[in-house]
């Protein structure tokens, strides 16, 4: 039809999709990586350290990030609070710092 122009709809594609099992975190510890991205800009992302070791509730999730509910927040420990996002590199950085911060507390708690 003359006059009509036609979009393009841009594909959500799942990038990342990962699990890694921590044997040296305990039984039945996880680190989760989900990200979805139309074009080169991340449109969805879940991070999630899961530990049901040291908090049995929300799935055993101890710290994690999302975007899910239409708005970006964080997770520790069955608690939830709205986070300012400031792209998905940063937040990864976020993530971990805090995840090592969790480990090592966790190492000195099994080591007295």
């Amino acid at each position: 039809m003359a006059g009509k122009q036609q979009r393009t709809r841009v594909q959500r594609e799942k990038r990342v999709d990962q699990t890694l099992y921590l044997s040296s975190q305990g039984r039945g510890a996880v680190l989760k990586e989900e990200v979805w991205y139309e074009s080169e800009r991340v449109v969805e992302y879940g991070l999630a350290y899961i530990n049901p070791r040291i908090y049995a509730a929300d799935n055993g999730r101890v710290l994690g990030y999302d975007n899910t509910h239409n708005y970006h927040h964080r997770h520790f420990m069955g608690k939830v609070e709205k986070i300012e996002f400031h792209g998905y590199d940063a937040l990864v950085k976020r993530f971990e710092s805090e995840l090592y911060e969790l480990w090592r507390t966790e190492d000195e708690d099994d080591h007295e």
